[in-house]
């Protein structure tokens, strides 16, 4: 277990290294659980000040659990152990009371969700939720001004006639001006970190594009940090420097976005990889997929969390492989990773080779 960013300093086995000024996150030894399973497990990383962090991973890896241990949003019968620490925020965030946190959300941390009418008020016009934000945190001195500042983040978000907009109801609007109402609450207070939980996977190809153009351009123009989880290669590729790969409820890869995608070290990774290339096939004319299915939550093997799914798993796959740092925040654990110079999509099994189809 890598040691609190409080008390000492990160272990060479860690993807991250706490302690820089310009760190905004810095996540330690996190664990999710219920019941006694593990849903997520001792996931360390560290996100700085304008970086653009992506976490990638089948549904039921365990993606969306850490960002709501970020957020302090898990479910009551859910128990995340660890630390979470935000910059500015004298306290962890892990085990902090509501009060607490909802002075920290919205403000120096704020989440866009996959869908926008789960976050918007339906009887509330949606300047007034703007400016509610504004006014809850008092970032702005009275209703006027907040009012103002609505329309002008409206406008920023690219809605048409924002002083119009302002006055409307969500359902008035689509799917995709929705989640730019979103986008502009969750930026409103210039938040520190934005999280965001598969914010565009919902919309339609071009609407997601216009959308994922909003959240990038929005971080830089405030240096905020972000977060952004996704199953969607292609995504991350377009608005992340860096990237978490997760299975499991572990973080198993981790790097720059060219590197990783380019040259995968993990097996998972590269299945991932080679299973989103739709040019490619197999001998019998089926596109690659990643052997198996993802066990249900808290049931992964012990040892390797991959090993069976994995075609180069052996017996010391049983035991649990250390974290193989290849830099400051790069590295992965694997005791048979794809060589340096390997192809993404090979070593890994078909559905057909594992039996599955």
């Amino acid at each position: 277990m890598t040691p609190a960013p409080d008390t000492a300093p990160a272990s060479a086995d860690s993807p991250g290294s706490p302690g820089s000024p310009d760190d905004v996150l810095t996540v330690r030894n996190l664990d999710v659980a219920v019941g006694g399973r593990k849903l997520v497990e001792d996931v360390d990383f560290t996100i700085r000040a304008g970086e653009r962090v992506g976490l990638i991973g089948e549904s039921g890896s365990g993606k969306s659990l850490t960002a709501l241990s970020v957020m302090g949003l898990l479910p009551e019968e859910l128990r995340a152990t660890g630390s979470v620490r935000l910059a500015g925020v004298g306290h962890d965030l892990v085990g902090a009371d509501e009060a607490r946190m909802s002075r920290v959300r919205g403000k120096e941390i704020a989440m866009v969700f996959q869908e926008p009418m789960t976050a918007l008020n339906p009887t509330m016009k949606i300047g007034r939720q703007i400016a509610e934000v504004l006014l809850i945190h008092r970032t702005r001195p009275d209703r006027a001004s907040a009012r103002a500042a609505a329309v002008e983040l409206l406008d920023q978000v690219g809605l048409p006639d924002p002083a119009v907009a302002a006055d409307a109801y969500p359902h008035q609007f689509s799917g995709g001006q929705r989640q730019r109402v979103v986008l502009a609450i969750a930026l409103a207070n210039d938040p520190a970190l934005l999280v965001c939980d598969e914010p565009t996977t919902a919309l339609d190809v071009t609407v997601q594009a216009r959308v994922l153009d909003l959240i990038v351009r929005g971080v830089k123009d405030r240096r905020s940090a972000m977060l952004f989880i996704t199953h969607d290669l292609a995504v991350v590729a377009t608005a992340c420097e860096r990237v978490m790969v997760m299975y499991g409820g572990r973080v198993v890869e981790s790097g720059p976005v060219r590197e990783v995608f380019t040259r995968p070290r993990h097996r998972y990774t590269q299945g991932l990889i080679g299973a989103s290339d739709l040019t490619v096939v197999d001998d019998r004319g089926r596109l690659v997929t990643i052997g198996g299915s993802v066990p249900p939550a808290g049931q992964f093997p012990a040892g390797c969390v991959f090993r069976n799914r994995c075609a180069q798993a052996t017996e010391v796959c049983a035991t649990r492989p250390e974290w193989v740092a290849t830099g400051p925040d790069s590295g992965y654990a694997c005791f048979h990773p794809v060589s340096e110079s390997g192809t993404p999509g090979t070593g890994t099994p078909t559905n057909q080779e594992a039996g599955h189809g």
